[in-house]
């Protein structure tokens, strides 16, 4: 009898196991909700959704998509600054990891390192010095500029060799002016020290129009270099972009729009006004 019910307590138990893994979601399903989730900002959702897909399926194609996104996860999550850094590490070296979402992971773990430097964790400056040795050009060219915001002169001028090269060797306006601006953020007699080649090309302009609703005449206009327009919004507190998300204006997203549709307008709808920005 003893037997019999050892027995039958074991096969429930394979009955049970069998039923819980036939009503795990596929990694298909997972993944998919878990976009949605990151889409509606919903950023512990989504994590959890991404940890059980790499828990449950290590072998999924979807593996190395999931560890990205669960590294964009946990940078949106005040505290996971420092996981959220090795993850992207870890996505760096899966070998199907994408080129642009490997620059894209390069790009955050400067911007989390450079936060968590800022905050006394000097440590972390090792993250960034890495990235100035990096030979992606973006990926360089973005931890020099980085640097230059640093109230710490003696570690910002670790990114004026890399300012140099720019200065000294690209042709593009736009990236010439914005590494002007670094270097005199970091020491203005520096700049004198720096071969600094003309090159002739035609700036783009950030323009910004504000209509009151129902009027066609703009109660404001305004048509500024996009380098300086790029600086003046990449400074605005971490605090104040909060703000604005809340309202619905995500700063990061419009920036990167404005950077890809080239001419085209994006309109911020407010109660009494609207604001179209564009860039040409």
């Amino acid at each position: 009898m003893r037997k019999t019910t050892i027995g039958l307590a074991l096969l429930v138990m394979v009955f049970s196991c069998l039923q819980a893994y036939s009503g795990a979601q596929s990694d298909e399903e997972l993944f998919r909700e878990a976009k949605i989730l990151i889409f509606d900002k919903k950023w512990e959702q989504a994590q959890q959704k991404l940890d059980d897909l790499l828990e449950l399926y290590p072998q999924s194609p979807l593996y190395s998509q999931a560890l990205f996104y669960k590294g964009r996860c946990l940078s949106e999550q005040k505290g996971e600054e420092r996981k959220a850094i090795e993850v992207y590490k870890q996505y760096k070296q899966q070998e199907d990891a994408d080129k642009n979402l490997i620059q894209e992971s390069q790009i955050k773990i400067i911007d989390l390192s450079f936060q968590l430097f800022e905050r006394g964790q000097r440590s972390f400056l090792r993250e960034i010095e890495q990235a100035l040795k990096s030979r992606n050009r973006a990926v360089k060219y973005y931890a020099a500029f980085k640097l230059s915001y640093t109230s710490d002169e003696r570690t910002a001028r670790k990114g004026l060799p890399v300012l140099g090269d720019i200065l000294e060797q690209e042709k593009d306006s736009e990236l010439r002016e914005r590494a002007k601006l670094a270097v005199l953020r970091i020491d203005p007699d520096a700049l004198r020290d720096i071969q600094d080649q003309e090159y002739d090309s035609e700036p783009k302009l950030f323009c910004i129009r504000v209509f009151k609703k129902g009027e066609k005449e703009a109660s404001f206009s305004v048509n500024i270099p996009w380098a300086l327009a790029d600086l003046a919004l990449q400074s605005i507190p971490e605090e104040e972009r909060e703000s604005l998300r809340k309202e619905g204006y995500d700063l990061d997203e419009i920036m990167d729009r404005l950077t890809k549709i080239n001419g085209n307008i994006i309109e911020i709808k407010g109660e009494d006004s609207i604001i179209q920005i564009w860039i040409k």
